[in-house]
């Protein structure tokens, strides 16, 4: 299992955008859990993030990346910059997953659409890759509620919900999570 001590914050950029990369690989049998917690972007925050996964055949991958656009507890808002987040996920030698997300400008006014995230300032992606994907489906399609979707195909899971804050989005994460890694809770350093 990766996780993270804290949410990765993204402050306002002074010039240009930082770009963080992560590379995991799981090999025969494995089981990789990347488990971050939630990346908190600040108003005109700019960042470019890549997930990079190489697992073997025989692997179980369990990844969740979650967003928050500001902390509205503290009445902070992320309303222009740019967010680019890019997965690429190999399983057997074979590209399996592919997405792109990019947030750029007008983020309030683009988030605020009924199409992109109607309004939600809180949303994560979870991806499970293994055996128990289709058995895994409608329990998790019952958690996310109207709160998110789930779809299953070939032996992948993929999971979106959205929330109105970070605490309603951990609700939401936690049950989801504990799920798919058959029963076990959410890191320690997650605890609400």
């Amino acid at each position: 299992m990766v996780t993270t001590q804290a949410c990765e914050k993204v402050y306002k950029a002074s010039s240009g955008t930082a770009t963080v990369t992560a590379r995991v690989s799981a090999g025969p049998g494995a089981k990789l859990h990347w488990l971050p917690q939630e990346t908190i972007l600040f108003d005109r925050a700019s960042l470019t993030r890549r997930l990079e996964a190489d697992l073997d055949q025989s692997s179980e991958f369990i990844a969740v990346e979650a967003v928050l656009l500001g902390r509205q507890a503290m009445g902070e808002m992320m309303t222009h910059g740019l967010f680019r987040d890019r997965w690429r996920i190999r399983h057997g030698g074979r590209l399996v997953h592919a997405e792109e997300l990019l947030l750029e400008g007008e983020v309030a006014a683009l988030t605020a659409k009924t199409a992109v995230l109607a309004g939600q300032v809180a949303f994560a992606t979870l991806l499970y890759i293994g055996p128990l994907s289709e058995a895994l489906l409608p329990k998790i399609r019952a958690i996310a509620g109207e709160s998110g979707g789930a779809s299953e195909w070939q032996g992948k899971l993929v999971v979106r919900v959205a929330a109105a804050d970070g605490f309603s989005l951990r609700k939401l994460l936690f049950p989801i999570i504990s799920l798919l890694r058959n029963g076990a809770p959410v890191p320690k350093v997650w605890n609400l």
